[in-house]
């Protein structure tokens, strides 16, 4: 994973917010956008479709990312101080995976969210493999 060569506050920013947005491409090859828990662990950022109800048994996000694996996840954070924006972006390939191939994934989403602990989610999981990084924030550029 290239999360090494982030700043500081990128990892920390990473590290403690609750909710990412996952970016990819949907069967059209049109962009999609969807908020995800998210945790990290195994050198892999992790997100798990989780026991909300949806649609169908297999929701469309996943049988997208099942077609074309390419994806982003945005981490950001916003306070009303733009002085303290900032946002990092993961990109990379994800899989989608059984519970049984994620032990430390899920492990991870239940140690983060305490939903999780009460009722674990039924998966699949997603496991995106961080290729390149990119992140800003605003205290970087104040004059």
């Amino acid at each position: 994973m290239t999360l090494v060569g982030l700043p500081g506050w990128a990892g920390e920013l990473i590290a403690t917010e609750r909710v990412a947005r996952l970016a990819f491409a949907d069967g059209d090859g049109h962009p999609r956008v969807l908020p995800v828990t998210f945790a990290l662990a195994d050198g892999a950022v992790w997100s798990a479709i989780d026991q909300k109800p949806k649609r169908t048994t297999e929701p469309a996000r996943v049988r997208w990312l099942r077609r074309s694996r390419h994806a982003a996840l945005c981490v950001d954070h916003y306070a009303d101080d733009w002085d303290e924006l900032a946002w990092v972006q993961l990109l990379g390939t994800v899989d989608v995976l059984e519970l049984a191939q994620g032990p430390a994934g899920i492990e991870a989403l239940r140690r983060k969210y305490s939903q999780y602990l009460a009722e674990p989610p039924p998966g699949p999981l997603l496991r995106l493999t961080v290729e390149r990084t990119r992140s800003w924030r605003a205290a970087d550029y104040r004059a």
